[in-house]
């Protein structure tokens, strides 16, 4: 098990900011870490990682219980934290060179070359890290975290600050990572976690509120909806072997469904037997952002 939280807790004063949560991440696992501001993400990600220590509970990385021989588990991780603090007045090289001596890394010269491109860094690598845009500095820290190839990468919004182009970039090499080693990434942008997890844990108020793949996720929150609009002003009653119906306006219906293709054609079969006229007829799937509204909203 490459990552195992067992019941971890983290006090501030009053407040509990992970209140008793577990769960496993597996290797060869991408699993999106999610919740609102505030739910305790970062803490959880920074009690993993050995930064903070928990009031309660144990985190184990590859075995190894963090709180018990925090230096290991270090040695395992590769760590992109939310606020990405950098030495602005060295070099790009200079700097990794610096975090491979860190972590004793072998052939420096080669390691560093190869995370230099695997994060798309080379046209920007003989710039002082002050120099670059956001974007690019964010690139710096995720080289760092890979500088010592390590088994488990902890990312906190690995994708801050890049435009669209590079969060695609970003994102291929988060899955081709995701082969051999272990993931846990937190991010606002639903699009980028859909895109590349099979597997989301979402956090709110310190508390696991889903754990499970999206496939199944997307099921348990109704999978989606069918807008149908008529020309005639018809009652409810018409649509009465159908349910979850809400009336947007006077010709305008929308359902909720799991299927949303099937209800279109059994919406196309009544319009027909009952003479309705049909202006537009449309149907999707919820996203991972209408789960994450639904879950998190009805805890508040």
């Amino acid at each position: 098990m490459s990552i195992d939280v067992k019941n971890l807790v983290k006090i501030y004063g009053e407040q509990k900011a992970v209140n008793n949560i577990s769960f496993k991440v597996n290797k060869g696992e991408i699993v999106g870490f999610l919740g609102p501001n505030g739910a305790g993400k970062s803490t959880t990600m920074k009690m993993i990682t050995g930064y903070l220590q928990p009031s309660d509970g144990d985190a184990l990385v590859c075995d190894v219980n963090v709180k018990a021989d925090p230096l290991h588990t270090k040695q395992k991780i590769g760590y992109l934290p939310e606020s990405n603090s950098l030495y602005y007045e060295m070099y790009v090289k200079e700097y990794l060179e610096f975090i491979a001596e860190v972590h004793k890394v072998e052939n420096k010269k080669e390691k560093i070359s190869r995370v230099i491109q695997q994060v798309g860094l080379t046209p920007e690598a003989h710039k002082k890290i002050g120099q670059l845009s956001k974007g690019y500095k964010q690139r710096v820290g995720l080289a760092a975290a890979l500088i010592h190839d390590p088994e488990v990468l902890i990312l906190d919004e690995p994708t801050s600050g890049l435009d669209p182009n590079q969060i695609i970039e970003i994102r291929n090499v988060i899955k081709e990572l995701g082969k051999n080693k272990t993931v846990l990434f937190s991010s606002h942008i639903m699009q980028e976690v859909q895109a590349v997890c099979d597997r989301v844990i979402i956090i709110n108020k310190g508390t696991i509120v889903a754990d499970d793949l999206l496939s199944n996720l997307l099921k348990k929150v109704h999978a989606g909806s069918v807008t149908l609009t008529i020309k005639e002003d018809v009652e409810e009653s018409i649509f009465d072997e159908i349910q979850n119906i809400n009336r947007i306006d006077r010709t305008t219906w929308n359902f909720k469904t799991d299927n949303p293709e099937q209800l279109k054609k059994n919406l196309i079969k009544i319009s027909l037997e009952k003479n309705l006229n049909i202006l537009s007829l449309t149907g999707d799937l919820n996203s991972l952002e209408d789960v994450f509204r639904n879950l998190t909203q009805n805890q508040s």
